[in-house]
């Protein structure tokens, strides 16, 4: 496959991807370009890369469809879905009932949770209960989020962040006390860029699957999904996974 990129209007990018077949469907899939290591802007080659652009990749290959992929703030890839801007959506996105009233899912392809993120020289913060009452930064429209300002007694200092990065920043310049995301996310962070200055604690919280979201009565869930599970069998998946995430647990 080559590859091109184009600039679009807005802030948004946009990446074209051509397939040899003439004919094949060329599907417009969003992501946020925030949610390391799925997808990320490599800034010395400024093509988007991570674990989910190498999967939509393989699925679009084995489903038989061109895509363009344009990156967007998180909180508006459900809305692009619902209004018919975009045909499908990759971003670690959470498989919920609520979401599921409003668009499709694919099968599972990665397991998660959300776990709490804090500097290196805290150790008051153990479990989700001792954060009632302190700064806590999360991703606005995040399912962390909302787990926050529901089982939080005390959930006034909980700020809504745009990106996770901003997240992070915040975190080390002190502007809030923990940050409470999707577990890959604040593993990845704090084993690189926070290496030594923050760390992970407590359990998994609120165990969760992602899906690859698809426009509401799309012809594409079947062969996304007939892609998925053939990724899976010959082992193609666990080779992109442990790239990303080192060895892949039993189970997945």
């Amino acid at each position: 496959m080559s590859t091109k990129w184009l600039k679009t209007m807005g802030t948004g990018l946009a990446l074209t991807v051509a397939a040899s077949a003439v004919s094949a469907e060329t599907l417009r899939i969003a992501t946020d370009p925030s949610f390391v290591p799925f997808e990320m802007l490599d800034q010395e080659t400024g093509e988007m890369i991570g674990f989910d652009m190498e999967i939509i990749a393989e699925v679009a290959e084995r489903a038989g469809f061109d895509y363009n992929i344009n990156t967007m703030d998180f909180n508006g890839i459900i809305p692009a879905l619902q209004t018919g801007n975009v045909d499908i959506a990759i971003a670690g996105i959470t498989i919920t009932e609520e979401r599921e009233k409003i668009v499709d899912f694919s099968d599972p392809y990665y397991d998660s949770g959300l776990r709490i993120l804090v500097r290196q020289d805290n150790d008051n913060v153990t479990e989700i209960s001792d954060l009632e009452g302190l700064k806590i930064g999360s991703k606005i429209g995040s399912t962390s989020y909302d787990f926050l300002k529901k089982n939080l007694d005390k959930n006034d200092g909980v700020t809504p962040y745009p990106g996770s990065s901003d997240m992070y920043m915040a975190l080390m310049s002190r502007a809030v006390d923990a940050v409470f995301y999707d577990a890959p996310n604040v593993g990845y962070f704090a084993s690189t860029k926070g290496e030594g200055k923050v760390k992970t604690v407590g359990k998994l919280y609120e165990g969760q699957q992602y899906g690859i979201a698809i426009k509401k009565g799309s012809e594409w869930v079947d062969e996304v999904n007939d892609a998925i599970a053939s990724m899976k069998e010959d082992g193609t998946y666990k080779t992109i996974y442990e790239k990303w995430f080192g060895p892949m647990p039993e189970g997945m």
